[in-house]
């Protein structure tokens, strides 16, 4: 399925940088731990997928690190909203008639969830992931919708709240999958892992 094109959002595992809400409460070590479960799960659960795969690098672009076989990016922009829309971009321009992103953050995201969300496009304008906290870990659409990444709130309670507002606004239809828990405290990797 060349025309899906399945967009993969990592941060380099750094102390310091990944996981930063764990690292308060069990370190950087652990934390940097805790990621790198979250990469080799995501590796997991996307590998077989019959996607064109693409993963963005949020700092460098790293050759071996198990991401053999994905096309290898650099995310460029300012904030994570104009990373993410000019990753689409690049992905649209690439010949992709639906895309689904999603990051990796999430221990109980499946191969499942990817195949719904590129089979709800078959009808909804956009599909969305929603997180337990308010935001969500796969959205995909088949064409950009470019104002869902402006002034957005992101990392906060009324992400999709207001995502979904927007589409609403814009007359766009929604495909809703089933809610999961993105892994940002420790008590979250206690629970999943």
């Amino acid at each position: 399925m060349a025309t899906h094109h399945l967009i993969i959002f990592v941060k380099n595992p750094i102390p310091g940088t990944v996981k930063t809400r764990i690292a308060r409460t069990v370190g950087n070590d652990r934390a940097v731990q805790v990621y790198r479960h979250l990469l080799q799960h995501t590796q997991q659960i996307t590998r077989y997928t019959p996607y064109t795969k693409a993963v963005y690098y949020a700092d460098f672009i790293n050759p071996g690190d198990g991401w053999n076989g994905y096309e290898k990016a650099l995310q460029v922009g300012d904030d994570l909203g104009e990373r993410m829309a000019n990753a689409f971009r690049e992905q649209f321009a690439a010949r992709a008639e639906k895309i689904v992103i999603i990051g990796s953050d999430c221990l109980t995201i499946t191969e499942d969830h990817l195949a719904q969300a590129f089979r709800a496009l078959d009808q909804a304008d956009v599909v969305i992931g929603p997180a337990t906290d308010g935001g969500y870990y796969l959205l995909g659409m088949k064409r950009l919708h470019d104002d869902l990444f402006i002034d957005m709130p992101w990392s906060q309670p009324d992400l999709l709240d207001r995502t979904k507002a927007l589409l609403a606004a814009n007359g766009q239809t929604v495909a809703l999958l089933p809610e999961l828990t993105d892994i940002d405290e420790w008590a979250d990797y206690e629970r999943y892992a």
